[in-house]
Order: C-alpha cells, then sequence, then structure tokens
C-alpha cells in the first residue's frame, strides 16, 4: 500500500454530538431516580437487588437505544419518530424482564405495585424529557440562534428534494439560501424549479461563504460529474464552509440502505436486510418467545381443529407446501389442510372463490385464518417469522419474478405468518398483476422500515382486526 492510499485509510467518522452524550445520561439519570423515587414512597430500601434491576435495565435500554438508533443524528428525527424510538427501546426492556421474571420470579408481593409503576412511569418521563429538549432546542433556533445558511449545488431533483426538507423541518435550524449551478438552463438533467431560484454560479457561492452569508454547502451533482465536483470541492477547500456531497440515489430502488465504512472508506448499500447481527438477534427473540406463549394458549385448539380436518374430509391433517424463505432458499410450510388436494408442484393454482376444492369445514379455516396455526411450529424451527412478507408456493415464484421487477428482494427477511401488506387489504387471492404489485409494494416497505414497535404493531393489528377477511377463501 502506497503512502497516499495508507493516509486515506479511517478519515471517514461518524459525527458525534455532545449534545447526544447528554440526553444518554438524563436517560439513565430519569430511569435510576425514578426507580429510588417510588422505592422510598413504598418503604423500601436500596440494595443489591434493586442495583442489580437496574443493572439489567441500563444494559437493556442501551441495547435496544442502540438497536432503534434513538440518538441518532439528533437533527435527523421528528417527534414522532423520536416517541415511536423512545417507546419501542423501553418496550425492549419490558420483554426483557417478562422474560427474566419467567424464569427467576423474584418480585416480593409488595414490590410487584413498585415494579409495574416503574414500567409505566419512565416511558412517559423519558418521552417529557426528549420533547422538552427539542422543544428547547426549536426555540433557541427560531430566534435566529444556531442556525446554519445552506447553500445547494446543483438543480437537480434531489437538490430540490433538500430544498424542501429545509423548507419543511425548520426545526433542523437551517436556513435555505439558493441554488448554485454553474450549466447553461437548457442542460439535461436539471430541475425547472430549482432553475427559476437560481442564486448564481460557484463564483458566486465561493464569494458568499468568504463573506461569512453561507454556512453548508451540500454538493448534488450527478455521479457522471465527477471532474466538475472535484474541481467544486478544490475551490471550497479554500473557504471555511462545512461541505457535504449528497449522492443521487434516486434512479435506484433502494433497500435497507445506509451508509458504511470499511476501514474508512465508506460505502452505501443498495439492496440490504436488516436482520444481521443484533438486529436478527432481537428479530429472533421475538419469535421465539411470542410463538412459544402463542402454541401454549392454542394447544387446545390446536387439537380440536386437528381432529375436526381428520373426521370430516379424507387425506392428512397437514397441508405442507414448498416456499421460498430467507435468502430465497425453499422450506416447507405447514397449515392445517382446507382442500381435497394438496398441489405442490411446478403448476399450483391459486384459491378462488367458490373454489370446488376447499372443504366445508376448510372453508371457515381459511376466512378466520385459523389455518395459518401450524405455521407457529415453522417459527420456531427457524424456517418463519410471526411478521414478514407472506411466503408464495415455489411456482408463483418463479413466474412473478419475470413480471414484477424487484419480486425477490422481499426474501431479504424470513417469510412471515403475517405482514404489513396482509394488514393493508391485500390479502388472500392475488388474481390480477396489479393486486400482486401492492403485495410486493408493501412487502418491500416492511423491509425498508423495519422496527420492533412495527411489528409489534402488525402483530396487534393483526390480532383485533386481521384474521377474519372476505379476500381470503
Amino acid at each position: 500500500m502506497n503512502s497516499e492510499k495508507s493516509n486515506r485509510i479511517g478519515i471517514v467518522r461518524l459525527h458525534r454530538s455532545k449534545l447526544t452524550a447528554i440526553i444518554r445520561l438524563f436517560d439513565i439519570a430519569i430511569i435510576g431516580m425514578t426507580l429510588k423515587y417510588l422505592l422510598q414512597i413504598y418503604g423500601f430500601e436500596f440494595h443489591f437487588f434493586e442495583l442489580l434491576l437496574l443493572l439489567i435495565a441500563f444494559l437493556s435500554f442501551g441495547f435496544f437505544a442502540e438497536l432503534n438508533l434513538l440518538y441518532n443524528a439528533p437533527r435527523g428525527i421528528n417527534f414522532i419518530e423520536e416517541t415511536q424510538k423512545t417507546l419501542s427501546s423501553w418496550l425492549g426492556v419490558a420483554l426483557v424482564f417478562f422474560v427474566v421474571l419467567q424464569f427467576y420470579p423474584i418480585l416480593i408481593s409488595g414490590y410487584k405495585e413498585v415494579f409495574r409503576i416503574w414500567m409505566l412511569a419512565v416511558p412517559v418521563e423519558l418521552i417529557t424529557w426528549h420533547i422538552l429538549t427539542r422543544s428547547f432546542i426549536n426555540y433557541v433556533r427560531s430566534m435566529g440562534r444556531n442556525t446554519r445558511q445552506v447553500a445547494v449545488i446543483g438543480a437537480t431533483d434531489i437538490g430540490l428534494e433538500l430544498d424542501n426538507i429545509i423548507q419543511k423541518d425548520t426545526w433542523l435550524g437551517f436556513s435555505f439560501v439558493g441554488y448554485f449551478d454553474d450549466r447553461i438552463k437548457k442542460e439535461k438533467g436539471r430541475h425547472q424549479q430549482s432553475i427559476q431560484h437560481l442564486s448564481g454560479n460557484t463564483v458566486k457561492l465561493i464569494e458568499m461563504v468568504n463573506n461569512h452569508k453561507i454556512d453548508i454547502v451540500y454538493i448534488t451533482l450527478p455521479l457522471k460529474a465527477e471532474k466538475r465536483i472535484k474541481q467544486i470541492i478544490a475551490a471550497l477547500a479554500d473557504t471555511t464552509a462545512a461541505v457535504y456531497y449528497v449522492p443521487d440515489l434516486f434512479g435506484f430502488d433502494l433497500l435497507r440502505s445506509k451508509m458504511e465504512n470499511l476501514s474508512g472508506i465508506p460505502v452505501i448499500s443498495i439492496h440490504d436486510t436488516p436482520f444481521y447481527g443484533v438486529d436478527g438477534f432481537s428479530k429472533r427473540l421475538f419469535d421465539i418467545i411470542f410463538s412459544s406463549i402463542i402454541l401454549i394458549l392454542i394447544s387446545i385448539p390446536l387439537l380440536i381443529i386437528a381432529i375436526a380436518v381428520k373426521l370430516t374430509s379424507p387425506g392428512p391433517i397437514l397441508f405442507k407446501q414448498r416456499r421460498y424463505g430467507f435468502k430465497g432458499e425453499e422450506i416447507t410450510v405447514w397449515k392445517f389442510r382446507s382442500m381435497t388436494v394438496c398441489e405442490d408442484g411446478n403448476n399450483v393454482q391459486q384459491a378462488t372463490k367458490h373454489d370446488m376444492r376447499i372443504t366445508p369445514l376448510g372453508n371457515f379455516l381459511r376466512r378466520t385464518s385459523l389455518d395459518e396455526l401450524p405455521q407457529f411450529f415453522n417459527v420456531l424451527q427457524g424456517r418463519m417469522s410471526i411478521i414478514g412478507p407472506r411466503p408464495h408456493a415455489v411456482a408463483h415464484n418463479e413466474f412473478y419474478r419475470g413480471q414484477i421487477q424487484g419480486y425477490m428482494l422481499r426474501h431479504k427477511v424470513k417469510p412471515g405468518i403475517t405482514g404489513l401488506a396482509q394488514i393493508s387489504g391485500f390479502r388472500g387471492e392475488t388474481d390480477t398483476l396489479d393486486k400482486m404489485n401492492g403485495r410486493i409494494h408493501y412487502d418491500l416497505e416492511y423491509i425498508r422500515n423495519w422496527s420492533l414497535i412495527l411489528d409489534f404493531k402488525i402483530f396487534f393489528l393483526t390480532v383485533f382486526k386481521g384474521f377474519i377477511s372476505k379476500q381470503a377463501y
């Protein structure tokens, strides 16, 4: 490795805010002081046991906060998103305590009330603290303090998008100065709305930077303009402005895109799964805990349905069919048999309305989704997840992957018993390409926006409104 390359290694670093550190510290203080205050009210002393509870809470909250990116980019998330991330992080703590207390029932009767109040009070306090902090910061910025002047080089679609974000999200503390571009107005790739608000060329921009009228410069020129980008960066290197390059990735079908670095070399993921490493562990933990609880609760209904299937029509109790799972690998999915046939070949016909192959009991099972219950065993096996894109028959996959662009991206995650598409109205037969497109759209939206709180939301919406559907037959 030559000296020039060696000097480049490690030059890209993630921005860390001192404000973030302060917020982290106060979050820990709130969790600890709340428990201590409740113990005093109820007449308990603070001993080793209470310290152990706090240690579990601190570690768990820190873990799930990192998982949810709670402290990531303080200027980059709004109130609703921050509230969701905070609540989701504390739900993770509650989940850890639930598991611990199942194996070690260490809470005495009088202590249970303190523990319950603590579990309910802390998320309210954390959310309130975060909202007050952000409101104060927003107020300071609205008074013209801690506000930074922003300019965009490149009258492009992504430049216009940045302008819209700055104008809409005033809490970011940015003030938009204008677009700057050296290209002629009729040149391809320029956005007409941006052209109408040009403030000048790069010479004018550098002049304004030197006069302290611009603090931040975003370069939004297309990737093909590498030479011009280098020239602009070289010119801005002689100024005090903060310079950012925003690659135009709108032309790509992004899936879980994120910025990473390999020993200082920045890389951007285009298609990726959200379930590697810690995220995968938390997702698997969610599946094991909830599927185990559900299987215990439905053990008697499972037995009754199995007997009913066997007595009402000839054939096996379970219908086993090959489906595509995580990474497109073939898996075997279990369902209660609801038809007089068990098709699993190269030409599988989807169930249709008034399908003569469906038994009377099978019709009821399919409408109420009770035929899907054996798939909780598939979840425990690790073949499926509780929440995820519904698995399709191998024959259907092979057909639709040639009809719908990006179809196979849904296999970046394990298939699920229920998913975002199912609670959004795309359940049952997909007899048209538009319906399948709609289902795939929501499947990919789920992968793009996955979080534990989204899994909880889909799970509860399925419980309350997703089981019975006129579209399932």
